[in-house]
């Protein structure tokens, strides 16, 4: 996920991603909830990473551990 380290491009395809979801509520080719809550995760993941940076940290310590 190096790419989306970017903020620029992390927040263009975050709300890229949402837009896409609410045209896909309407069309049934496009998976609308789906997008939507992925659009989301992009913009949020960030945020979620420096606010428990140390819970963040001991997962990808136990999931590198894993593999």
């Amino acid at each position: 996920m190096k790419l989306l380290d970017n903020p620029i491009i992390r927040n263009i395809a975050g709300y890229s991603l949402i837009v896409l979801g609410i045209i896909g509520l309407f069309l049934p080719a496009l998976q609308g909830i789906l997008l939507i809550l992925a659009g989301i995760y992009v913009l949020q993941h960030h945020k979620i990473k420096h606010t428990f940076a140390k819970i963040y940290h001991v997962v990808r310590k136990k999931q590198k551990n894993n593999k």
